[in-house]
């Protein structure tokens, strides 16, 4: 067995959500789940197929998110992963949607941060062991620092 790292290339402000599912019925599913959990949603997904064929499959409602989760999901190339790219949303919104689809087995990370994904490679294939998402903590919040993470959270319409 081999271990890679792989990182998951984006613009710095795009969301994504990568997790482990079952079926190849997985992106016809997570396409659903996204257009109804947010209306005009603009997104890309793509699923690593793990039999037959084996082959990356895609959809969406936006051709740059398409490329990124077929770039992206193909450079990982892990047995039934998937990667949902978002424009203009945050994971939040659809995150328990994504949760509640039934091929769904795992989420990975949901995030805007850089993201290393550690994959364990061997003779068969390629599976996910876990992510590195963002950096190290520095330190432990002040009192300024939680004024600023309630600010943020009221800023962005989550909080009253």
């Amino acid at each position: 067995m081999e271990l890679k790292l792989i990182s998951i290339e984006k613009p710095e402000e795009i969301n994504f959500i990568l997790g482990q599912t079952h079926f190849i019925k997985t992106v016809e599913d997570v396409y659903e789940a996204m257009v109804n959990a947010v209306p005009g949603a603009k997104f890309g997904v793509a699923f690593c197929e793990a039999s037959g064929p084996c082959l990356v499959r895609y959809t969406g409602t936006d051709e740059e998110m398409i490329e990124l989760a077929k770039k992206n999901a193909f450079a990982l190339s892990a047995g039934h992963s998937f990667i949902v790219f978002m424009k203009e949303m945050f994971p939040v919104n659809v995150l328990n949607a994504i949760k509640n689809v039934p091929e769904v087995c795992r989420v990975f990370c949901a995030t805007a941060n850089p993201v290393q994904v550690v994959i364990a490679e061997t003779e068969q294939g390629r599976g996910i062991l876990g992510v590195v998402d963002g950096f190290l903590s520095k330190g432990i919040e002040s009192d300024d620092d939680i004024q600023a993470r309630k600010a943020l959270l009221r800023r962005f319409g989550y909080k009253q």
